[in-house]
């Protein structure tokens, strides 16, 4: 599982033009499945998404009330692009392995009393955000 945390001032997800998540100050994580993943990968992505020291004054999500988390599903961060001029989905989880994970994602978060909103999975969306820094991190289970 692969998840890219951007620190930001504001982030929100849309679809069809309908803002389905949003947060303040905290944390944009777009998150990515691959096959091999299990629900175990999903607890540790989500401890570091909480517990990381990368907010001002390096302090973590966990650490900040005001902080929050959107998370929005990405299975574009398991392209493969070493080959040819398509890139290659077949390390992506599909959908019905994907979902689950992502949601272990948000609930472990959210079992943490930590804000987290979400986009819509499998949907077309809009992604706006104030990356703060800029700062950005891949983080991997």
């Amino acid at each position: 599982m692969r998840a890219v945390l951007q620190r930001v001032s504001s982030a929100s997800v849309s679809v069809d033009d309908e803002v389905v998540g949003q947060i303040g100050p905290g944390l944009l994580a777009l998150v990515g499945v691959t096959v091999a993943d299990t629900v175990a990968d999903a607890r540790r992505v989500a401890r570091k998404i909480a517990e990381l020291r990368i907010l001002e004054g390096e302090t973590s999500v966990a650490d900040n009330p005001a902080a929050g988390v959107l998370v929005v599903s990405q299975f574009t961060l398991y392209g493969d692009t070493r080959k040819g001029r398509r890139p290659s989905w077949s390390a992506a989880a599909p959908g019905p392995v994907a979902e689950p994970l992502v949601e272990a994602v948000v609930a472990d978060l959210r079992e943490r009393g930590i804000t987290t909103a979400t986009g819509e999975f499998g949907a077309m969306m809009s992604v706006s955000l104030v990356n703060e820094g800029p700062f950005t991190l891949l983080v991997e289970s």
